[in-house]
C-alpha cells in the first residue's frame, strides 16, 4: 500500500508540476506584454502565493480529518480548468485574478500530497521519502521551461497554457483512478490535534517556519526577475530557460542522495550548510556577465538548495507525526508562501527604484538572515541530536 500511494503521488506531482513549469520562464514576458511594471510583475507572482498561503493550513487541517484524496483530486481538476483562463486574460488586472484563483487550487494539491507522503514515511527514512518526492516536483518544474519554450517558439503563447491544462488533467485522472482513499486516522494516529498557535509555539516548528518564510523571501524573486536580469546582460529567453531548468534539474537529481544524508547525519547542520551556500550564491549573481557565469552561479544555488531541502522536510514530517501532518505541512508551505508573496513585490519596488542588480544583493542578504534565524531557534535541539544516524528526539 505504501508503494502504491507513493508511486501515484509521484507521477501525479510530476505531471502537475510539469504543467506549471511550462509557463514559469514565460510569465514575466507575458505579464510585461500586458503592460506590467516591476511592481505589477511582483503583484502577479505574489497573488498565486497569497491564496496558497491563506488556505494551505486550513486545507491541511481539514485533510487530517477528512482524508487526502478528495482535496488532491479536486485541486488538480481545478488546476486544469483554471489553466484555460490564462489566454483570456488581456489586462494586468485579469491576469492577477487568474493567479489568485490558481493559488487556491494549488493549496489543495502539493501540501496535501506532502502530508500523505509524511503519513506513509517509515521511521528514520523521512529524508529519503521526502527527498524522492521532491524529485517529482523539481523534475516537473525543470522539464517545463524546456517544453514551454519550444511550444511558445513553435505555436505561440496560448498553446503553452493549453499544455499546462492537459498535463494537470492527466495528473487528475491518475489520482482519481489509482490513489487509495485512505483516511489519515487509519494510517497514523495522534492525540488531540494541536492548534496552529500551539504548533508555532514549539521552538523547532518556530525555527523552521521563520527560516522558511525569510529564506523564501530571499529566493522568491529569482524566478520572476532572472529573465529580466538575463536580458540586461544580453542572454535571450531560451538560454534563461536553460539556466532555470538546469538549476531545477540539479536540485531534483540531488534530492534522493541528500535525503539519505538527512536520515544518517545531523539534519540541522545540513540545513544550515545548504542554505548558507545558496544565500552566498545569490549575493554573487549580480557579478555575472554572461551565460556560462550565470549558469555556474545558478548551479551553486541548486547545490545549496538540494542539501537543505530534504532535511527541513524530514524535520517537518517528524513534527507532523506528533502535531498533525496536514496542519504541519500546511504551515510549512504557508511559510514558504509568505516569503513568496513578499519577495516579488519587494524585488519589484527595488527594481523600479534602483535597477535589477540590487534585487539579487538584497535577496542574498535576506536568505542568509533566514539561515541565522533558523540557527538561533534550533541550536539547543541541534546539540541534542549530534549522535550520527539517530532520529531527532523531539
Amino acid at each position: 500500500m505504501r508503494r502504491r500511494i507513493f508511486n501515484v503521488l509521484f507521477i501525479s506531482a510530476f505531471a502537475a508540476m510539469l504543467g506549471l513549469g511550462i509557463i514559469a520562464p514565460l510569465m514575466p514576458i507575458y505579464a510585461k506584454n500586458l503592460g506590467a511594471t516591476g511592481i505589477w510583475l511582483g503583484i502577479i507572482f505574489s497573488g498565486f502565493s497569497l491564496t496558497r498561503a491563506i488556505f494551505m493550513p486550513i486545507i491541511g487541517r481539514l485533510s487530517d480529518k477528512k482524508g487526502r484524496k478528495g482535496f488532491i483530486t479536486s485541486g488538480l481538476l481545478s488546476y486544469s480548468l483554471i489553466s484555460l483562463l490564462y489566454p483570456l486574460a488581456t489586462k494586468v488586472y485579469s491576469l492577477t485574478a487568474v493567479r489568485l484563483i490558481h493559488g487556491l487550487a494549488s493549496a489543495m494539491v502539493v501540501p496535501v500530497a506532502m502530508a500523505y507522503i509524511g503519513d506513509i514515511a517509515e521511521k528514520r527514512k523521512e529524508g529519503r521519502y521526502m527527498g524522492t518526492f521532491n524529485m517529482a516536483l523539481l523534475l516537473g518544474m525543470g522539464a517545463g521551461p524546456f517544453l514551454g519554450g519550444f511550444i511558445n517558439d513553435s505555436f505561440g503563447i496560448a498553446p503553452v497554457f493549453y499544455a499546462m491544462a492537459g498535463f494537470t488533467a492527466i495528473a487528475f485522472l491518475i489520482s482519481l483512478v489509482f490513489l487509495p482513499d485512505v483516511r489519515y486516522s487509519r494510517i497514523r494516529k495522534i492525540g488531540n490535534p494541536i492548534s496552529f498557535v500551539g504548533i508555532f509555539k514549539n521552538n523547532i516548528m518556530k525555527g523552521l517556519l521563520l527560516y522558511n518564510a525569510i529564506s523564501s523571501m530571499g529566493r522568491g524573486g529569482i524566478m520572476a526577475f532572472l529573465p529580466i536580469f538575463g536580458a540586461k546582460i544580453d542572454i535571450n529567453p531560451s538560454l534563461v530557460g536553460i539556466i532555470v531548468s538546469s538549476h531545477i534539474f540539479l536540485l531534483a537529481l540531488l534530492q534522493r542522495p541528500a535525503g539519505r544524508l538527512a536520515d544518517r547525519y545531523n539534519k540541522f547542520f545540513l540545513v544550515l550548510i545548504g542554505s548558507g551556500v545558496a544565500g552566498a550564491a545569490l549575493l554573487l549573481t549580480p557579478f555575472t556577465r554572461n551565460f556560462l557565469q550565470l549558469l555556474f552561479i545558478a548551479s551553486i544555488m541548486g547545490l545549496g538548495g538540494a542539501v537543505s531541502m530534504p532535511p527541513s522536510y524530514a524535520i517537518t514530517v517528524e513534527m507532523g507525526k506528533r502535531l498533525g501532518m496536514g496542519a504541519s505541512m500546511g504551515l510549512f508551505n504557508t511559510a514558504t508562501g509568505v516569503g513568496m508573496i513578499t519577495a516579488p513585490i519587494l524585488s519589484g519596488i527595488i527594481m523600479d527604484i534602483l535597477g535589477i542588480r540590487p534585487v539579487f544583493f538584497l535577496s542574498g542578504v535576506i536568505s542568509l538572515f533566514g539561515t541565522s534565524v533558523f540557527c538561533y531557534y534550533v541550536r539547543e535541539c541541534w546539540k541534542a541530536t549530534q549522535d550520527v544516524g539517530k532520529s531527532l528526539e523531539l
